[in-house]
């Protein structure tokens, strides 16, 4: 398989493609099978926090543990006191796939709290993602509740993406079905031109000196890989608001890496 890039003004009018008064920070796209880097825009290199991103690396640490079962099990219901930010979607009983698909926040604390802060540690290392630092806000003891969610845990667009690739060429010490099943809970959209592209969303704020959220500088990220035929590639996209805005970040990163990609791809893919 071989990427040629059309020209940098083509590039940028392509990958630039942002959410109204967002920052695009980093977008990278690499071979899957290589992990050569065809593909590199911004700083691709500092880590952020994964948030929700982090629940692909969750899911597999679950369905290695075996505390998650299958894509419809174990279903968990909504306890009062569970974060409830995010609707209805949230107060729903709740498997493995409705939790990918809303991003549910208490269910991945539940996975978390079963494994332990030490073996999420053990875990992290070994699959190598960011500084696997699952202790969470200084003095809160909240690690397992947050340490992805703007707080401990942090990870680069390029670690992003040698994770993504390790994973997808079961080179992870972590079991055959837990791969595969974590595969089969992220979700799918088919694009113009063939594709499929798979990835999960992430939003979070970072935290201003008195450690309020700062809403007005939300990351957004979108991260992933997407197959046409033998064609397999993986992303990271992370961009960063300018300024408050209604709708996640995360939502809003996949949506305008959606809309770059089948033209890239055209261009690109020979």
């Amino acid at each position: 398989m071989k990427f040629v890039f059309p020209s940098a003004m083509v590039l940028l009018a392509l990958l630039a493609v942002r959410p109204a008064e967002a920052r695009n920070i980093c977008t990278i796209v690499a071979d899957a099978t290589s992990g050569a880097v065809l593909h590199e825009d911004g700083d691709c290199q500092t880590r952020v926090t994964p948030a929700s991103t982090f629940k692909v690396a969750l899911a597999l640490m679950g369905y290695d543990a075996g505390y998650l079962q299958d894509s419809r099990s174990p279903v968990l219901p909504f306890k009062e006191g569970y974060p409830s930010w995010g609707g209805e979607n949230w107060t729903q009983p709740t498997d493995p796939t409705r939790w990918m698909k809303y991003s549910v926040v208490w269910y991945s604390q539940q996975i978390a709290k079963s494994l332990g802060a030490e073996r999420m540690t053990d875990y992290g290392v070994k699959l190598g993602y960011g500084n696997a630092d699952f202790t969470g806000d200084p003095g809160r003891n909240n690690g397992l509740e947050r340490s992805w969610i703007g707080s401990s845990l942090k990870i680069s667009p390029r670690e992003q993406v040698g994770f993504l690739q390790n994973f997808l060429n079961r080179k992870l010490p972590v079991n055959a079905a837990a791969i595969d099943r974590t595969i089969e809970v992220v979700e799918s959209t088919t694009t113009e031109g063939g594709w499929t592209v798979s990835g999960k969303t992430g939003s979070a704020y970072p935290r201003n000196a008195d450690g309020s959220l700062n809403r007005a500088r939300g990351w957004g990220w979108f991260v992933g890989w997407a197959t046409r035929d033998d064609a397999v590639v993986v992303f990271a996209r992370l961009d960063q608001d300018e300024k408050r805005q209604k709708r996640a970040g995360g939502l809003r990163a996949r949506d305008a890496f959606l809309k770059a990609w089948p033209t890239l791809a055209a261009q690109a893919v020979r």
